[in-house]
């Protein structure tokens, strides 16, 4: 078995898309992307595929991913970044920029602001001048072997050669495992963000945050 890690390319796009598809549902049987795109799962990630190659540049971005294959299959990735650069304000000019790609009428956009609502009632933070660590998954297939591991290590050293000081990372709360495999690399919880709005939609009360020095 040979195991390779490399920045994610364009063509990795459709991978970047089923990774924070993933990544989202966390241990739950649907995340912000099934509230955002209700219905056909390849129609939802044929969208978020769109999302990964915009020109702006956000932390759903292909560019801001690592991949990491078994075989030359990429099976596992994560993306890294900081906020004021490529967090949710990047984000949101990039949603704009696929729905204009989509054809989606300022009607349809407001309501997928109205379905993703309750994320966002948590009030959880990404302050500017962190390594944010996000979007991190496996293929089932693959698990349970470290691989995530490697990954996280690497990400990590990528922070600290860019002269960040601190790193963080988010997980939906109830996902253990996910808690384990970043305690093993140095993270330590930080606080709890529970919504019943949240809980209430997305079946988890919340998320935790974990941060690391560097």
């Amino acid at each position: 078995m040979q195991i390779q890690t490399r920045a994610a390319r364009l063509e990795d796009a459709p991978f970047v898309a089923w990774v924070i598809q993933e990544a989202a549902r966390s241990h739950l049987p649907k995340g912000v992307w099934d509230l955002a795109f209700p219905g056909d799962e390849a129609q939802r990630l044929q969208v978020l595929e769109i999302l990964a190659s915009t020109d702006c540049i956000h932390f759903c971005h292909f560019s801001r991913f690592r991949v990491l294959e078994v075989d030359a299959e990429p099976v596992a990735a994560l993306s890294a970044y900081e906020n004021a650069a490529h967090g949710t304000k990047s984000l949101e000019l990039a949603m704009l920029e696929t729905f204009g790609k989509l054809g989606w009428t300022p009607k349809e956009m407001v309501a997928l602001g109205e379905r993703i609502k309750a994320f966002d009632t948590t009030g959880y933070p990404n302050a500017d001048g962190l390594w944010i660590v996000e979007w991190v998954a496996t293929r089932p297939t693959f698990r349970g072997r470290g691989l995530i591991r490697r990954l996280l290590d690497e990400i990590l050293q990528i922070g600290r050669n860019e002269g960040f000081t601190r790193s963080q990372i988010g997980y939906m709360l109830g996902n253990d495992p996910a808690v384990r495999a970043y305690e093993k690399v140095g993270f330590e919880w930080v606080e709890d963000h529970r919504s019943v709005l949240f809980e209430a939609a997305l079946g988890s009360p919340g998320l935790g945050r974990m941060q690391t020095a560097l």
